[in-house]
């Protein structure tokens, strides 16, 4: 029987796995991490992350052949096939702070790896990585081999959080890079067994390392281009009265752009499209490609601008200041059906009107008001590394307060944020908030959820990215310096 060991269980590493067990019955699959809180989590009623269907998922297989322990060495050394699923975080100091990768985790995972092995083994690079990262793994798994072979595999996630499991059910590709010899196409084909369980022939895709480690930072930036793309348009629609859904339905229509990837928003998050781009930006600048790096470096350019523009529409809208006013946040999430809020706009969108002395009251039916206060108080990129290795913050501003219901959130409120697309604020009755908050009652809509016509014959005042302007905001000034 086949045992995979996967470290790291995290938002990639959890629902893989787990896949991958109710798959592959005859394969014993485990989950290991540093964190045994994590761990216990895992093996409790109440997982760590929230995504549609995992919980299914992981009661199906959990004792069966899918195991979570923290016990990291010894399944490690047992394992045929040995995942990483580490943090790969953006440095915040030294040589490429602020863009490069900090691979201190996967270096200190292939030390592990190659300490405790007794038996050879395939290594696959799970995390989003680098290109040539394989090759440092390599040097240092082969320098502490004793006689062991290890081949090295490149197999690149992309879930799209809110449908991860759809994703690993039926995703479009999975592409798995190896090394060109008989060896590394060997270890290639043994992970393509794997996935060839559920996943159709055509949809497994094999390459070189470099590539496929290439293609995942391509890939996500990509996507990060095209929202920066609409976004960009949404201001232009803004001063031209234009309607940014109706220019990217327009644009959608054309087979060679697609639809996909052009909702215009108050600004895409994620644990993936800013940290990636960064990070390419900073291959490009090591190779001397500056041209190229300062092209990528423009879409997350454009992200912040985004941003900074909502804020100055709210701060403009209500008479130039928030001071002491209060401002109910909908949504904390990076986007609909995770709690994950890892870079999502709230957080910037949240500090600029704290900036401003606004009183915010907060609600997300995913979020915990532990994390909001957190991510509130956190400094910048420190979100990518584990909680335990995390300094402690001081608890955020007494600006704050986190409610776990919208209508508490809006009551007196003198205006409404809406950060995150959740459904439930389509079917608000915002006719009863109206009635409770201080007019005249504004909403900035940074989702485009609410039907600007219908909440404008309620009575509010109403801003939603890219639409045609309020007469009330009309003449006020939309640009900002950046947060």
């Amino acid at each position: 029987m086949v045992k995979i060991c996967c470290i790291g269980a995290g938002y990639v590493g959890g629902p893989t796995m787990a896949m991958i067990a109710l798959k592959c019955p005859e394969i014993e699959v485990v989950v290991v991490d540093i964190s045994v809180s994590r761990i216990n989590a895992w093996n409790s009623d109440r997982l760590p992350i929230f995504e549609p269907g995992l919980d299914d998922v992981v009661k199906a297989c959990r004792a069966r052949n899918l195991f979570f322990s923290s016990d990291v060495e010894k399944h490690v050394a047992d394992a045929d096939i040995v995942f990483v699923s580490v943090n790969t975080p953006t440095k915040t100091r030294g040589l490429g702070a602020g863009k490069a990768a900090d691979l201190t985790y996967w270096e200190s995972a292939a030390r592990m790896i190659a300490d405790v092995s007794k038996s050879d083994k395939i290594v696959v690079e799970k995390s989003t990585v680098p290109v040539k990262t394989a090759e440092a793994i390599e040097k240092i798994l082969t320098h502490n081999n004793k006689g062991i072979h290890f081949q090295i595999l490149s197999n690149p996630e992309f879930l799209a959080e809110g449908t991860a499991m759809e994703d690993l059910m039926r995703p479009d590709r999975v592409l798995i890079g190896g090394r060109e010899t008989p060896e590394g196409q060997k270890a290639v084909s043994a992970l393509a067994a794997v996935y060839a369980h559920w996943v159709p022939q055509d949809r497994i895709i094999t390459m070189n390392l470099w590539s496929a480690e290439l293609s995942k930072l391509a890939a996500n930036a990509f996507l990060a281009q095209r929202i920066s793309s609409v976004n960009a348009m949404s201001a232009l629609c803004e001063t031209t009265g234009a309607d940014v859904a109706e220019v990217a339905y327009a644009v959608g229509k054309d087979s060679r752009i697609g639809s996909r990837f052009l909702n215009s928003s108050v600004g895409f998050g994620g644990s993936c499209f800013q940290k990636d781009i960064l990070n390419l930006v900073y291959i490009c600048e090591c190779n001397g490609l500056t041209e190229v790096a300062h092209y990528w470096k423009q879409v997350v350019h454009i992200n912040d601008y985004q941003k900074s523009r909502f804020v100055n529409r709210v701060v403009s809208s209500m008479f130039n200041t928030v001071a002491g006013k209060k401002i109910a946040i909908l949504g904390f999430a990076f986007k609909k059906d995770t709690g994950d809020t890892r870079e999502t706009a709230a957080i910037d969108v949240c500090h600029g009107l704290l900036g401003d002395k606004a009183q915010l009251s907060i609600y997300d039916p995913q979020v915990t008001e532990d994390q909001i206060r957190r991510d509130l108080a956190m400094n910048k990129f420190d979100w990518d590394h584990p909680q335990h290795l995390v300094p402690s913050s001081p608890t955020a501003s007494k600006q704050v307060n986190v409610v776990w219901d919208a209508y508490e959130a809006t009551r007196n409120a003198h205006g409404i944020c809406i950060m995150t697309e959740w459904d439930e604020f389509k079917g608000l009755d915002y006719g009863r908030i109206y009635e409770n908050m201080v007019k005249p009652a504004f909403v900035f809509d940074g989702r485009n959820v609410v039907n600007v016509e219908e909440m404008r014959k309620i009575g509010f005042i109403v801003y939603s990215v890219g639409k045609p302007l309020d007469p009330w905001i009309k003449d006020l000034p939309a640009a900002a310096p950046s947060i």
